[in-house]
């Protein structure tokens, strides 16, 4: 088995996988002091390792380098096993088009390439995290670029904290009407139908570029509520990080 560990600048998620399928999925904050970082990965990882003692291999792919050694320290002091890193031990074997090929997140290379081999081609991946990344892939399967945008989350923090009298949302959901009748559902209206007009806007722009045929691979937190305000035929993989890192190491073969 294998265990995926997927650093995000607000999440460390963590994917159980066997035969190419994730048959798990464990979640904790990246943003914690120290001391409650490391209780949070001590309780999570003595988890999976008391319900899945088979895993025999770690991927880790993180954009949060700083927390990079804690985390390899607690998996291998607790599941015991070595930790591969995504861009250093292992490369993503896809042509790099990036004019600084170093500049590229490995997550970003790594999601390409997953919705590369398991969708086709000429595909754009757009991840809706913390920040909302637009990444494409050409007809012959080269990574070419993209786009990076602030996510929903940083977009209402920043009015939050850059304005006197609005509020903080805890929560993003669909709102019933576009016209917003009050200051919270205005926000939700701004935040759903904005963000997903940009999306339906640059897919088309995208697919000016790519062919009408390009695919549209969705995934990422927000990727969920998003896709309620985007054409049916993107497609929502929310595993696409950890199918990437199965195809990594067992190719192919482990989703025939």
């Amino acid at each position: 088995m294998l265990l995926g560990i997927d650093i995000g600048n607000t999440s460390i998620s963590f994917g159980v996988m066997r035969k190419g399928k994730v048959v798990d999925n464990f979640s904790i904050l990246s943003k914690q002091t120290k001391t409650a970082l490391a209780s949070s990965l001590d309780k999570v990882l003595s988890r999976i390792h008391k319900q899945y003692p088979l895993i025999t291999q770690c991927l880790m792919c993180s954009v949060v380098p700083k927390i990079n050694s804690i985390v390899i320290r607690y998996v291998q002091g607790i599941v015991d096993i070595n930790v591969e890193r995504i861009g250093k031990d292992i490369i993503v074997p896809i042509a790099n088009h990036y004019h600084e090929p170093s500049q590229v997140g490995q997550d970003r290379l790594l999601v390409a390439y997953a919705a590369k081999c398991l969708y086709g081609t000429p595909t754009v991946v757009i991840d809706l995290g913390t920040a909302i990344t637009f990444d494409v892939v050409s007809k012959k399967g080269t990574y070419e670029g993209g786009m990076i945008v602030p996510g929903i989350r940083l977009s209402a923090e920043s009015l939050f904290k850059g304005t006197a009298l609005l509020p903080q949302l805890k929560e993003f959901t669909k709102p019933k009407h576009l016209i917003g009748k009050n200051t919270k559902d205005s926000i939700l209206s701004g935040l759903f139908n904005g963000y997903s007009a940009m999306c339906d806007g640059l897919i088309k722009q995208f697919q000016e570029i790519l062919g009408p045929k390009t695919k549209v691979i969705l995934t990422g937190g927000y990727a969920p509520l998003i896709r309620k305000g985007l054409p049916p035929y993107c497609v929502y993989d929310q595993d696409l990080v950890f199918r990437g890192m199965s195809m990594l190491v067992f190719g192919m073969k482990c989703f025939s």
